[in-house]
């Protein structure tokens, strides 16, 4: 069984990736026509779409890695940049920059529906979290660190759900100051977090590095 403080660091990893607070501002302005009740339906819509990924990122992560040839080292370094880039951009306040291109914002207005693509994929469960989830259930040797792994993934989604529920009051309330500032800190967060599976897949490639 993991030390209780992995189990706190694997979940705040993850809901410092998904990172709901930093979404609210394309919740808002992605839902600006509907009503509350739509706008309920569409963040539970969300929510559930975070989960659903995040639960098949756990359990077949791994295994489509190992069809493609992909060793678990070199996918954490990849995903440790890739991090590291998510936590630059947040640092600069620019967090979407690596989660959906010009084009894909522009595309994504256009839409009726919006609670899975691109809320739940990419902006709140993309490739960050994917391989966060990826890395954490290869690390989870026991049925304890299994079912911790997939109570994080349910918890992070559910905050996803309260988060976006309420986020009239909560904007309104944070402002985009409060936001932007919000945002900064956990990218700080999510840098040291990318440097340690950078080190760690490093270490794992190059073993003298140890």
């Amino acid at each position: 069984m993991r030390n209780w403080t992995d189990y706190i660091h694997i979940l705040t990893a993850l809901l410092v990736i998904t990172n709901p607070i930093g979404a609210l501002p394309v919740f808002i302005a992605l839902t600006r026509e509907q009503t509350p009740a739509a706008r309920k339906n569409t963040a539970r819509i969300t929510a559930t779409a975070v989960a659903v990924v995040l639960v098949i990122s756990m359990f077949l992560g791994e295994p489509l890695l190992r069809f493609f040839g992909i060793g678990l080292p070199s996918f954490r370094v990849g995903g440790g940049i890739l991090i590291m880039l998510m936590a630059i951009a947040m640092l600069r306040g620019y967090p979407g920059e690596t989660r959906h291109t010009l084009e894909e914002r522009v595309d994504m207005e256009d839409k009726d529906s919006s609670a899975v693509v691109p809320l739940a994929i990419p902006i709140l469960a993309g490739p960050g979290a994917i391989s966060t989830t990826i890395v954490y259930a290869h690390q989870a040797h026991t049925g304890w660190d299994s079912a911790f792994l997939l109570f994080a993934a349910l918890l992070v989604s559910g905050s996803v759900w309260a988060v976006l529920s309420l986020a009239d009051p909560i904007a309104t309330r944070l402002g985009r100051y409060g936001i932007s500032v919000a945002t900064r800190v956990m990218g700080l967060i999510l840098a040291a977090i990318a440097v340690e599976f950078i080190a760690g897949g490093l270490i794992q490639l190059f073993p003298k590095l140890a």
